[in-house]
């Protein structure tokens, strides 16, 4: 029999989990910014359930990486059409 993999949301939350000391250690400012990361990955959860990596933190941080990526695109557009 085949092993059972984990569902991709539970991976990430597993990551989060494993991960509890330093966000303990961190102010609660940057706790809520440690929360948001972990919510951008969740926002490509079908891409990781495709790539199954051994290595699930290096899909997280691509994921977050994405999304951070996409939001400076939004912005540095936003301030395009600002300008004159």
């Amino acid at each position: 029999m085949g092993r059972t993999v984990m569902p991709y949301s539970q991976v990430i939350e597993s990551e989060r989990e494993r991960l509890k000391p330093f966000r303990r250690a961190l102010s609660k400012e940057d706790q809520q910014a440690f929360d948001r990361l972990f919510d951008r990955a969740k926002m490509h959860t079908s891409a990781g359930v495709y790539m199954a990596s051994p290595w699930p933190m290096d899909t997280i941080l691509i994921s977050i990486c994405l999304e951070h990526g996409k939001m400076i695109e939004e912005i540095l557009g936003k301030l395009k059409e600002k300008k004159p």
